[in-house]
């Protein structure tokens, strides 16, 4: 199944031999010299003794800017990443374990605590995480860092958040705003501060530079900083403001009184300290200054999560005073003011910093817009998966791949928000959770898949083709699991549903569950049984037609692993030939994987070597580790069996590394398992152990996309 590893991932901005996904910087770093310096030392594994270093502050006062800065700085000392965990993303309680996970690009399949996964592979590593953003889950937080660094002697845990965790040995930097004037006898900081140098920089940018001989545009710039107490995020808004503002004009709207809808709004939400006051008052200066549709824009812009793209805006947002045809240019103008931010890696997508999309959540509630403007997020994202399923046995399906990991966190948001209807909706949110649970399913997000599966299964719903692909979803992720009792289950009820429903195609998705599973537990003529049953029909483009294939595979594999390959070998032809009518690449890799196997079994060397090398390629194509590891595994065994042993220690090192993120070495198969130990007892006794050992350490050391690039170097 696909995962996001180091590789193709949207956001991933580091370098091959540095791992880690921090972000780049879009924007100079102004300021913070003693800070940065501080924090520096603490996160240096040579300088600081402290494991959990938290940078706590106001919102907007700069903690994650300052956090990913002295995280950048100190990646060299981290041989196995820095990784930022961005948790303002999470909408309730009990997901930053897996967030976390996720974050480590952890492909992990099984039942097991998470807690358990991201020990396991972190074990005797060294790395930094960034849990950003972490007020919201302070409790949840809390338990997950002390339980990782007792667990991990090579973790440091970097924090930011308004509250520190309160945790035994937790270093904690108060974070305030920048200084406004100077500080006495430091050349570096005499006259105005950092504030001003923030400010400065930014109007520049905007279209107003100061002049340094321009006192009285200086002395004004002084005033505004004092005025917004010197909060970064503050001065950033205000400086945007300039595209339209002279200085004095800004100074003078800064001075003037909001009307009453901010003040609703600070007052409802209890007693806030000054600072937090002050950069509500500042968001809601940049908020009076808007035009009317672009305060409604930037309220209805706060139910996306993560990013978005022009096209969702217009769906999501247009509606009644706000014409669809007047998104696009209103948008442009709330990111002429940074309101809105475009995305640092991904052209043409744009996102809101945490405070900014806070502030506009408000106003949609006092607007009481905010249960309509959800549910219109909610359809888009259903429709989009919905789409995404119809056209994932196609020539889209790398395409979707990608699509999927980009918008994950607003389709999370979409089945909770289905989930979640007072009403009881159980049709919508079954159909919302089965289109979007197979599309985790086959991009890696396998627990979140279960999850919402489970959540939505729970209630009774009426039959039809969402309730069958949601009861086909769940089984296909508890076999790619190993749960098969579970998975058994699934197979009964989703056989039930596909009878009940009177769908030929459904039944045979529903043989995929079980011959899957018979094949799995070793049961493979039961398997061949089951699976040999099932009626060839017309492949369809959709997840019924992906199933379709997903059949003849399981088929192809129960003939392998009982020593029909000629048989085995047959079927997966089949396979690949409808996958590439299709144009598709998810189940053509495996046909191509079980092809090189028949190939190797009848001693056609240069084929099974070639097949293993493509049956790669197209895993690493939808980033799919599980089926990249079994063909790194088949690879190994062609080559050590054409005289490379050498060559296939290293593989057998880089399979061991994909095999770790996946968290079920050879899915628990008791066959994958023997064909692997054969193979390494055969490379073993060819290069003796120390030469063994030293080729097999190389391979394991190397990164996901080393290893799949040394695979894929001719011989």
């Amino acid at each position: 199944m696909p995962d996001r590893t180091d590789h193709g991932n949207p956001g991933n901005s580091h370098t091959p031999g540095n791992p880690g996904n921090l972000p780049p910087e879009t924007r100079s770093f102004v300021g913070r010299r003693a800070e940065l310096a501080r924090l520096h030392a603490a996160l240096d594994p040579a300088v600081g003794p402290a494991r959990l270093v938290s940078v706590v502050g106001v919102g907007g006062v700069g903690k994650t800017r300052l956090a990913l800065r002295a995280a950048a700085e100190v990646q060299g000392a981290y041989p196995n990443g820095v990784w930022l965990a961005e948790l303002s993303l999470l909408h309730t309680a009990g997901l930053v374990d897996l967030a976390v996970m996720e974050t480590l690009r952890l492909a992990d399949q099984s039942t097991r605590p998470v807690i358990d996964v991201i020990t396991e592979w972190a074990h005797g590593k060294r790395l930094l995480i960034v849990l950003d953003s972490c007020e919201h889950l302070l409790a949840d937080c809390a338990r997950l860092a002390a339980a990782l660094l007792s667990r991990l002697p090579g973790l440091r845990v970097l924090v930011t958040s308004r509250e520190r965790l309160a945790l035994p040995g937790e270093e904690v930097l108060h974070l305030e705003p920048l200084p406004v004037d100077g500080r006495p006898g430091d050349p570096a900081h005499s006259g105005a501060g950092d504030a001003v140098a923030l400010f400065a920089e930014r109007a520049a940018a905007a279209g107003r530079p100061l002049r340094d001989d321009d006192s009285a545009a200086r002395a004004t710039a002084v005033a505004v900083c004092r005025r917004l107490d010197g909060i970064p995020l503050a001065l950033e808004l205000a400086a945007a403001r300039l595209t339209d503002l002279t200085l004095d004009q800004l100074h003078t709207r800064l001075g003037e009184r909001l009307p009453s809808p901010l003040d609703l709004l600070t007052s409802d939400t209890g007693e806030r300290p000054p600072r937090h006051q002050t950069l509500r008052t500042a968001i809601g200066w940049s908020h009076e200054l808007c035009a009317p549709l672009e305060r409604l824009l930037w309220a209805r812009l706060s139910v996306f999560s993560g990013g978005f793209c022009l096209e969702a805006v217009r769906q999501v947002c247009a509606g009644g005073p706000l014409p669809l045809e007047w998104i696009a240019g209103l948008l442009d103008r709330l990111v002429a003011q940074s309101i809105v931010l475009p995305d640092p890696v991904i052209s043409a997508r744009y996102r809101m910093l945490d405070t900014v999309r806070e502030y506009g959540a408000d106003w949609l509630h006092a607007l009481g817009e905010e249960r309509a403007v959800r549910r219109r997020h909610r359809d888009y994202y259903a429709r989009l998966a919905r789409e995404g399923c119809a056209e994932w046995n196609t020539g889209r399906q790398v395409a979707w791949c990608e699509r999927v990991l980009t918008e994950h966190a607003n389709l999370r948001t979409a089945v909770d928000c289905a989930l979640a209807e007072p009403d009881g909706a159980p049709a919508t949110a079954v159909e919302t959770a089965g289109h979007v649970g197979f599309l985790w399913r086959h991009c890696g997000y396998l627990r979140e898949a279960q999850h919402c599966l489970d959540q939505a299964l729970a209630a009774e719903s009426p039959p039809g083709p969402g309730r069958t692909l949601a009861l086909w979803s769940r089984g296909a992720v508890a076999i790619l699991q190993g749960d098969q009792e579970a998975a058994a289950n699934w197979a009964v009820r989703c056989a039930d549903a596909a009878r009940e429903q009177g769908s030929p195609v459904a039944q045979v998705a529903a043989a995929y569950l079980r011959g899957g599973h018979l094949a799995l537990t070793g049961r493979q003529a039961e398997a061949i049984d089951v699976l040999d049953a099932a009626p060839q029909l017309p492949v369809q483009d959709d997840g019924f037609g992906a199933a379709q294939l997903q059949a003849r595979l399981a088929l192809s594999l129960a003939h392998v692993l009982r020593g029909e390959f000629e048989r085995g070998r047959e079927v997966a032809d089949e396979v690949r030939t409808a996958s590439r009518k299709q144009d598709e690449y998810w189940c053509g890799a495996f046909a191509d994987y079980l092809i090189a196997q028949a190939d190797l079994a009848r001693g056609d060397l240069r084929a099974a070597v070639s097949g293993a090398r493509t049956s790669i390629a197209g895993h690493a194509l939808l980033h799919n580790t599980v089926g990249a590891a079994m063909s790194l595994d088949l690879l190994a065994a062609a080559v050590v069996t054409a005289g490379d042993a050498h060559r296939a220690a290293r593989l057998l090192g880089i399979g061991t590394r994909l095999w770790e993120l996946t968290g079920r070495a050879q899915m628990d198969s008791p066959d994958l398992i023997a064909t692997r130990r054969t193979c390494e007892l055969r490379v073993r006794e060819r290069l003796g152990d120390d030469a063994y050992t030293t080729g097999y350490r190389a391979g394991l050391a190397m990164s996901y996309d080393e290893g799949i690039a040394y695979a894929a170097i001719s011989q």
